[in-house]
């Protein structure tokens, strides 16, 4: 199964979160999900915490902040 661009998953609207990216149409921020990680939280754990997030999503999230350094 293959995963979803990011492009798909990612939105920026500058009237959420100021601006930043976030996962579909929530407000969480692709920084928000990448200080889960960081801070040792598994995949599982954080769609737990938070039901409206999928794994690809996630992936979605380290795609979108790998994608970001490259510029």
């Amino acid at each position: 199964m293959k995963m979803k661009s990011y492009k798909e998953v990612i939105t920026i609207n500058p009237l959420v979160r100021l601006g930043k990216a976030c996962v579909r149409d929530t407000r969480i921020t692709v920084a928000d999900v990448l200080e889960y990680l960081a801070s040792g939280m598994s995949e599982n754990e954080i769609v737990q915490d938070f039901p409206q997030l999928t794994i690809d999503d996630i992936h979605a999230c380290l795609s979108y902040a790998a994608e970001s350094e490259k510029h």
